[in-house]
């Protein structure tokens, strides 16, 4: 009877974080398999609304994602990186059932910087069109939380337990944390470490091209775009019908294009900086260092607030739920 072969090496998130860079750059290691398709979200089990059901992609059924490893079966690492399993509690269950030696790779950021990056990424997309705030506020506070359901602007930075769930599950030597920030500092350097981190020679990385940025800040090219990125008929030829790289190609060059990133709203980082404040310290705890890295938007002093039990609380509530990217 043939073994069913797993993924082995999964990069959890967190969501808009640098996951793309690291599959792009990781999948040219010749023991590392990755998938064309980057995001499976398979044990996630996304349960999409209506509304939101023509914004994702995943795949639901066990043999399909199977299939999507057969390519990779001789390689000493097959990859799977979908950032909706960090914040999943039941995909890190599901990923130990059948993969309990993977390995696990986490990649975070300012979490202000990452809410942001995710609304501006979704406005873009047509997928939401409020102010930063309002879309912030109304998804914080809204009952319904789930992967095409609800954003989870702030869910997905609540990442102390997130990864304290990993490395409860696969051990915290099997669990690597990277921050965004030395990614973009040293990227050679971050790839020598995940190569000492996979037990893989670390020579084939330096051959790694790193020089295209991936997910980096555009802005639509119009009105016209947004409606385009937004609509289920053209999302299903551009992640069904064409070439996912085709599709990806257009979307890049063709109905985007460069601009400065728009300021931020300062009531919003006034309420993630009263959220985030404890989250932050408990992570430092977690993790035995210092994480000045996750706060380059702190430019305001912090006061004591109500954050630590308004955390709890929400963060207990939606435990068993999934966002989309």
């Amino acid at each position: 009877m043939t073994k069913t072969v797993w993924p082995n090496l999964f990069i959890v998130g967190a969501v808009k974080s640098g996951t793309t860079s690291l599959y792009a750059y990781l999948k040219q290691h010749p023991d590392i398999f990755f998938p064309e398709m980057k995001e499976p979200h398979f044990f996630a089990k996304p349960a999409p609304s209506r509304a939101q059901r023509h914004l994702i992609t995943f795949v639901g059924d066990e043999a399909e994602y199977l299939r999507l490893y057969e390519d990779g079966k001789d390689r000493r690492f097959r990859g799977d990186a979908s950032p909706s399993y960090l914040w999943s509690a039941p995909a890190a269950s599901r990923i130990a059932e059948v993969s309990p030696d993977a390995r696990i790779i986490v990649i975070v950021r300012d979490p202000i910087e990452r809410a942001y990056a995710q609304y501006l990424m979704d406005y873009s997309e047509g997928a939401i069109d409020r102010p930063f705030f309002e879309a912030l506020r109304r998804d914080w506070e809204r009952p319904d939380k789930g992967w095409g359901v609800s954003q989870l602007y702030v869910e997905l930075g609540l990442y102390t337990e997130q990864i304290r769930r990993y490395r409860a599950l696969f051990g915290s030597d099997r669990v690597l944390v990277l921050l965004l920030e030395d990614l973009k500092k040293d990227v050679r350097g971050v790839l020598a470490r995940i190569a000492r981190f996979l037990e893989i020679p670390e020579g084939p990385m330096g051959a790694v091209d790193t020089a295209e940025a991936h997910n980096h800040y555009k802005q639509p090219k119009g009105q016209w775009a947004r409606w385009l990125a937004g609509h289920p008929v053209s999302r299903f030829l551009g992640e069904r019908i064409m070439p996912r790289r085709l599709g990806e190609y257009i979307w890049e060059h063709w109905m985007q294009k460069e601009a400065p990133k728009p300021p931020i709203d300062a009531r919003a980082v006034a309420l993630l900086q009263e959220i985030y404040t404890p989250e932050l310290l408990a992570l430092e705890a977690e993790l035995g260092r210092p994480l000045p890295e996750l706060r380059r938007s702190w430019t305001l002093p912090h006061q004591p607030s109500f954050a630590p039990n308004f955390v709890t609380t929400t963060a207990h509530r939606s435990a068993d739920v999934v966002t989309r990217v």
